[in-house]
């Protein structure tokens, strides 16, 4: 089985005109005076049968210096990109830092996104509003020898069909205690890294919703590092939660069997397993 693919608009449109032809005409024989409120139901009765959009995630790195460029960071974050990206059009915007993991201090940027085309449109919109160049002036003005962050790195990825959509946590309002978990599966081929997407799809992920696992998002990386691979983000109320969980589903008799199929298993499907763990920025909207 293959991953499915983004739905061709035009073929659409293409199946939509020929139906409404052909009822059309077998209407217009009949003289029937009601084939507009048919045709509008053939129409809905397409769209319903569709399934939900996919999100696209552009979830950047940003390897920041010690020291009081970390303040000007999340103040530019804070006062100036975060509400600029919200004008645009883009949110909730997550910024999470590392509580245990590689290259601290870093900072993490989730942006969801309606289209691939989402984050250039964006871009555009920011860098002619006036608001953003001036709350955001002591970070974008920043001189060679004082960057405001040292690297930044990027990946693209489209949301899993059986999680279209990312779900902001319940803590999130009132911004309660809340940590994060984000994980990336690397493959050894692209036959593997679909495999596992699908095992996702089909069943892991009403199995972590089933076992306390709360998801936020799972993306498949179309564009990034270490490739072919897959990245999801989960959250827990804190370390102790995590541990709980995890060991409920890991001793959950419906995983012990799905892991163990032929064609499933860790060393068919899956070669490495990265994780880190993040804490929200106090102004993050997830």
């Amino acid at each position: 089985m293959t991953s499915a693919q983004p739905l061709d608009p035009t073929h659409m449109k293409r199946n939509t005109l020929s139906r409404r032809s052909f009822l059309a005409s077998s209407l217009a024989a009949a003289g029937a005076s009601g084939a507009s409120g048919i045709l509008r139901a053939a129409d809905e009765t397409t769209e319903a049968a569709l399934p939900p959009a996919r999100e696209y995630y552009e979830l950047t790195l940003y390897h920041l210096r010690r020291g009081p460029k970390q303040k000007i960071f999340d103040a530019f974050m804070r006062q100036a990109a975060i509400p600029a990206l919200n004008r645009a059009g883009i949110g909730p915007v997550g910024v999470f830092n590392v509580m245990t993991g590689p290259d601290n201090p870093t900072a993490y940027v989730l942006l969801p996104l309606k289209s691939p085309d989402g984050i250039l449109a964006a871009q555009h919109r920011i860098l002619a509003d006036p608001d953003f160049q001036t709350a955001g002036n002591e970070f974008l003005a920043a001189s060679p020898d004082s960057p405001g962050f040292v690297r930044a790195e990027s990946s693209f990825m489209i949301a899993f069909e059986g999680m279209p959509k990312l779900e902001i946590p319940a803590a999130t309002e009132g911004n309660k205690p809340r940590i994060f978990e984000l994980r990336t599966y690397e493959s050894h081929g692209r036959r593997a890294n679909i495999k596992k997407i699908e095992m996702f799809n089909n069943w892991e992920i009403a199995l972590f919703r089933r076992t306390g696992l709360a998801p936020v998002f799972f993306g498949e990386t179309l564009v990034g590092q270490r490739l072919p691979n897959l990245t999801y983000m989960l959250t827990f109320e804190n370390m102790a939660a995590h541990d709980a969980n995890w060991a409920t589903f890991a001793s959950d008799p419906e995983w012990k069997k799905l892991s163990s199929m032929p064609g499933y298993t860790d060393p068919e499907i899956v070669s490495n397993i990265s994780n880190v763990f993040l804490r929200p920025a106090p102004y993050s909207q997830i």
